[in-house]
């Protein structure tokens, strides 16, 4: 039987588990809703810098982060709404605000439920009235993520949103990549590339964005590791962006519905009408290889 319980370090961490299937799941509400970590069989899934997880003052580098309005940065960090400029810093508020619980360990299944509201402090950089509800759950070896984005505005939303999983690495050149993607864009250069199947790890960094994806599933095979972990994700995510930095033991692929600066170009913007609501996946499986 699912088991949820809390525990009070430096931040409340709620801990989900399903000891019957031996996974478990840390998440902390006030610090942008973000999962910490995640657990099969005993085994670590994703990366988290704990240093940078205690200073508030400082974005999470590790778990899985919620990117909310909008993916990656904008010009200058801003955007224009009916003549109005505004100011959104790189990947949104959805990561840097507490979070509320407000569904624990429903009955039929091993989840819990976080929502974020629109406030005073998220209209002066995004003046739109919304509720955002995300849902945990964990199934056997997948980690699924429910997201449902309520328009509450009597105007159209529009909005990005997306995730940004770290997952730990001991040695790069033994990871194997199934992306459905044959060219990528890369962030830094702006210049298109074919993508072969691989990446050339002795970059400082390497930051691309996969924006023309022929399925709906990537696969990441570490053979030192001996894991491999699924990505399955919804149609209205239109991109596949991968990040790591070198000397750093972690990768990112992250799924996005919309790519840089969307909500000023409209490419690939999501708009949710009036008094409606959208519903998203996202889900993670770990395979463990013999």
């Amino acid at each position: 039987m699912a088991q949820l319980t809390t525990r009070h370090d430096q931040f409340l961490t709620y801990l989900l588990s399903d000891p019957e299937q031996q996974a478990s799941l840390e998440l902390v509400p006030e610090r942008g809703g973000i999962i910490t970590r995640w657990q099969l069989q005993g085994r670590d899934l994703l990366y988290l810098d704990a240093e940078r997880f205690a200073n508030p003052e400082l974005s999470v580098r590790g778990g899985i982060p919620i990117l909310f309005p909008i993916c990656g940065n904008l010009p200058d960090n801003t955007y224009t709404y009916r003549g109005q400029p505004y100011t959104l810093k790189q990947h949104g508020f959805g990561r840097d605000l507490p979070w509320q619980v407000v569904e624990q360990l429903p009955a039929d299944r091993p989840s819990i439920t976080l929502e974020l509201s629109s406030n005073e402090q998220t209209r002066t950089r995004y003046p739109f009235e919304f509720r955002l509800r995300f849902r945990y759950q964990l199934v056997g070896n997948r980690l699924e993520l429910h997201q449902e984005c309520t328009n509450l505005s009597s105007e159209p939303l529009p909005v990005s949103f997306g995730f940004h999983p770290y997952f730990p690495v001991s040695d790069k050149s033994q990871l194997e990549f199934d992306i459905p993607a044959t060219e990528y864009l890369d962030h830094r250069s702006l210049a298109g590339h074919f993508f072969a199947g691989t990446f050339d790890f002795s970059q400082t960094e390497i930051d691309v964005a996969f924006r023309e994806l022929s399925r709906q599933t990537a696969t990441v095979t570490d053979r030192a590791a001996k894991t491999r972990i699924t990505l399955n994700y919804s149609p209205e995510f239109s991109t596949l962006v991968f990040w790591t930095v070198q000397g750093k033991d972690f990768y990112c692929l992250e799924p996005w519905t919309a790519g840089r600066n969307a909500i000023n170009t409209g490419d690939r913007l999501l708009t949710i009408a009036p008094h409606s609501s959208l519903e998203t996946s996202f889900s993670l499986t770990a395979e463990f290889l013999s």
